[in-house]
């Protein structure tokens, strides 16, 4: 866990991830801003990123109290506003703009996600009476060292906490060691898993057995994923093949490549459907569909030195995991995947033999795709019972 600002105009404090105008500069500095009805909830989000994983939370929260959302960007404040919230950059972590902010928008409760404690705003918030909870709480055992050399600072920002739902035990652990009451951990959640828990993956058939979705390849890739798929459809001559470009804008190349080799397939782009031996998936927002379709995906951004991309959307569809080597991105989950048997490293050399073995074993390919989203599910959690712990702590409870 990250926090910034430790006095008063620190320099972290005005790194901000867009320019601002002399308009919101003021609005930071609680001068100014969009007419707030006081009272409900006060939900802070960084920016585009913390909001978007909290969505399903602030929703939750919206649809029984009123909330403010406020964050440090101004695209952030336009994805509240889009998404039918009071928006408002949130104040500068200086007394005066903190105070203003507060007097004006009166919260009941201060709901944190992720990062972002501020020490003035901690402590003129508990002078208030304001409850303050951080959701989606995470902090690493190296970060952990280091704020453990400021017990001034953390210790007491820590102890104002009513209610903290960490992403992991370690971090909850971690937490206390710092400060943090035992009696205010909450229920574990991890917001950016929500979304892909609520996924309903369709019921397993025999098309989706012989269906490999190459998610989200990158430059490099598309040849790696063929060759591979082209040797396994000599074992297996009803495999098919969705290769599905991280950047659609690729699909030109990608189609001009395949058609240099005489291998027949279709675009998405020009009414390709599911029927193709080879479908080019190179349109947006339809990869719900791809997933769908496939009991195989070969996660890609790890065969070419991109980190790799997240295994828990193709999780969540109950689809069997196949990856390269170059996980870094998510190399706890990836290891996490393959330590249970959801998932599986391979190189461009044994790619191939990997697709004939799950082609061939439909039953092996289901029980990793069930245990990849029974997985995804335990680590998600669930947000109802956190709901009701805020709700509660908006109208004055400490349960």
């Amino acid at each position: 866990m990250i926090w910034r600002g430790a006095t008063a105009l620190a320099g972290t404090a005005l790194r901000l991830t867009a320019p601002m105008t002399g308009a919101d500069w003021r609005e930071r500095l609680a001068l100014t801003g969009p007419e707030v009805v006081p009272g409900g909830i006060w939900l802070h989000a960084a920016s585009v990123g913390e909001l978007t994983s909290a969505r399903l939370l602030a929703e939750a929260l919206a649809d029984q109290s009123r909330l403010t959302v406020t964050t440090n960007s101004t695209t952030g404040r336009a994805l509240a506003s889009k998404l039918g919230w009071t928006a408002v950059l949130a104040p500068l972590d200086v007394p005066q703009a903190v105070g203003r902010f507060l007097d004006r928008i009166e919260p009941s409760v201060l709901v944190t996600v992720e990062n972002e404690l501020w020490p003035n705003r901690s402590v003129m918030a508990d002078e208030l009476g304001v409850a303050q909870v951080v959701v989606g709480a995470r902090i690493s055992a190296r970060s952990a060292e280091r704020w453990a050399r400021l017990p001034r600072l953390i210790r007491p920002m820590l102890e104002r906490i009513d209610l903290l739902s960490a992403q992991d035990a370690g971090s909850e652990q971690r937490l206390m060691q710092l400060g943090l009451p035992p009696d205010a951990i909450g229920s574990r959640l991890n917001l950016k898993l929500l979304d892909p828990a609520r996924i309903q993956p369709p019921h397993d058939g025999p098309d989706r057995a012989e269906t490999v979705l190459a998610a989200s390849t990158h430059e490099g890739e598309d040849e790696i994923v063929l060759d591979a798929y082209l040797a396994a459809r000599e074992i297996v001559p009803g495999l098919r093949l969705i290769l599905a470009p991280r950047h659609p804008v690729r699909g030109d190349a990608v189609a001009a490549r395949l058609a240099a080799r005489g291998i027949a397939f279709r675009r998405r782009s020009t009414g390709g459907d599911l029927d193709a031996q080879i479908l080019l998936a190179d349109t947006l927002g339809e990869m719900a569909d791809w997933y769908a379709a496939a009991g195989i995906c070969v996660t890609c951004g790890s065969f070419a030195d991109h980190g790799g991309h997240t295994p828990w959307e193709p999780g969540a569809w109950r689809c069997a995991i196949l990856h390269g080597p170059h996980v870094s991105n998510h190399a706890a989950d990836y290891a996490d995947l393959d330590a249970a048997g959801a998932a599986m490293g391979c190189t461009a050399a044994d790619l191939s033999a990997r697709l004939v073995e799950l082609a061939q074993d439909p039953r092996r390919q289901r029980g990793m795709g069930k245990t990849a989203r029974e997985m995804l599910l335990s680590r998600a959690g669930d947000p109802q019972p956190l709901v009701a712990r805020i709700l509660d702590l908006a109208h004055g409870g400490l349960a």
